[in-house]
């Protein structure tokens, strides 16, 4: 809409309730406007997302750094491929 990812913002404003830091007023009118919290996709992504992040932390506190190899797999998680698509996805904005 407008050149915004609408999806992506309200992905966002999801996690933010979720997460207990959206702000009291705004989550009303979102709600007046019909907003549903629950979102099985995005509390799917919002923790594979979680999950991955504490195995880069695990990964970082291990190693001493953040520069994970592209195949890394840590317990069974490709955490270099994740990474690098976090990495792409910041320089797109």
């Amino acid at each position: 809409e407008g050149g915004l990812r609408l999806g992506n913002w309200l992905s966002f404003q999801r996690y933010q309730k979720r997460r207990g830091k959206l702000d009291g007023r705004f989550e009303k009118q979102l709600e007046d406007l019909g907003v549903v919290w629950s979102d099985p996709i995005s509390e799917h992504w919002f923790k594979k997302c979680d999950n991955n992040y504490l195995l880069l932390v695990k990964y970082q506190e291990r190693e001493g750094h953040s520069n994970v190899p592209f195949k890394h797999i840590e317990d069974g998680v490709c955490i270099g491929h994740w990474l690098n698509k976090q990495r792409q996805d910041k320089k797109k904005g």
